[in-house]
């Protein structure tokens, strides 16, 4: 099977899981305990903490670590709204955030919030004269993943900040799907928090962090809570907590070199078909992309079709979010550009990692073209 869904999870690095191992066997000890087997795991977790803060450059004590994205995204929002000013209470989103947000915000809403969500132009982006105008008095804080989980295109966080400027409005980033790939030090200063996730970068799943470069401006969601700084309960999960980091570091040494891979993948394989002559459109961004993840629709032919051909064929994609399929809705990200339901439902997404080779492109650009003609 040739695997082509890294968006939804990568493969775990094998020098991320012998550390799993090893500090699974020698740091199995509660980072809280006072005892010298507890000591020691707090000493693995302070060093593993130093190093993510660095790759960001944040302090380490901004750098909250959590069971994964999902958490990661709902103890930032939790936080923000225990750290905003009495009568904020306003939200403002895009419509493309992953679920975990998208539930919450939800929720939320039923609660009493006035949620406001963003329109997006035809390629993705966010509409930052739609931003202006909906930001009030009464907006506590913006919601804005950094990179399509379904078709990969950046959105300007950075853009963002200027429009917010000194007005008291957090920003959450949700990274899970840029970090790795991209330079984060920058939306480290844009942004009020950062969500990233173990499983993207090829270590285990159950990990990752949310990152919150003035955490000192910052109240903890419950009070009393004892571990991470006060921002997470429960027992650290040490060994994946290194494990991760490890991963992280790799991937950040390869960044530049596996962006300049993955985009001449991308182009091969677009290439590929239209030397075939197979009818199809690539849904992107003409300005900020991550070539990674290729969001395409085949007219005439639905995403879940074509997903399970290539299955068959061997070839692994998916049709969007992983955490969306199942529901039989149309990609919602689809949607916010103006596609229609029958559009919406013929996205497939092929997402590259570091394991994919031309042969993989050139075998999956043969494949597609057999499927469709």
């Amino acid at each position: 099977m040739i695997y082509l869904d890294y968006a939804a999870t990568a493969p775990i690095d094998e020098e991320a899981l012998d550390i799993f191992i090893e500090a699974s066997k020698r740091f199995y000890g509660n980072s809280s305990s006072l005892h010298d087997i507890g000591s020691a795991a707090n000493r693995l977790l302070d060093f593993s903490r130093q190093e993510l803060a660095s790759l960001l450059d944040v302090d380490k004590e901004g750098v909250v670590f959590t069971s994964g994205g999902t958490e990661s995204n709902l103890v930032a929002l939790e936080t923000f709204l225990s750290s905003r000013k009495p009568g904020k209470n306003h939200i403002i989103a895009s419509k493309t955030e992953h679920s975990s947000i998208a539930n919450y915000l939800s929720k939320l809403g039923q609660e009493g919030y006035e949620i406001t969500y963003l329109k997006h132009k035809q390629d993705g982006i966010v509409n930052l004269i739609d931003l202006l105008s909906a930001i009030r008095q009464s907006t506590c804080m913006i919601v804005v993943a950094h990179a399509n989980s379904e078709i990969g295109c950046i959105q300007p966080l950075d853009k963002i900040r200027e429009i917010i400027g000194n007005r008291e409005i957090f920003l959450h980033a949700d990274c899970v799907q840029s970090f790795g790939k991209l330079d984060l030090i920058s939306i480290c200063s844009a942004a009020d928090s950062l969500s990233i996730s173990s499983h993207k970068v090829y270590g285990p799943k159950g990990a990752g962090a949310v990152i919150f470069p003035n955490i000192h401006r910052l109240k903890p969601p419950v009070p009393g809570t004892s571990h991470e700084n006060g921002f997470r309960a429960g027992t650290v999960n040490v060994p994946a907590i290194a494990s991760f980091v490890t991963a992280c570091k790799k991937v950040h040494q390869n960044r530049q070199a596996e962006w300049e891979k993955t985009k001449a993948l991308r182009t091969l394989l677009i290439g590929k078909l239209r030397k075939k002559q197979v009818s199809f459109e690539v849904i992107q961004s003409d300005t900020e992309q991550l070539p990674s993840i290729i969001g395409l629709i085949f007219p005439g032919f639905q995403g879940q079709f074509l997903m399970l051909e290539l299955n068959r064929a061997g070839y692994a994609v998916s049709t969007g979010s992983a955490c969306t399929i199942g529901k039989q809705e149309p990609s919602k990200t689809m949607k916010a550009i103006s596609k229609s339901d029958e559009e919406a439902k013929g996205l497939i997404r092929i997402s590259l990692g570091k394991d994919t080779t031309e042969e993989h492109i050139i075998g999956l650009s043969q494949t597609i073209a057999s499927i469709i003609q």
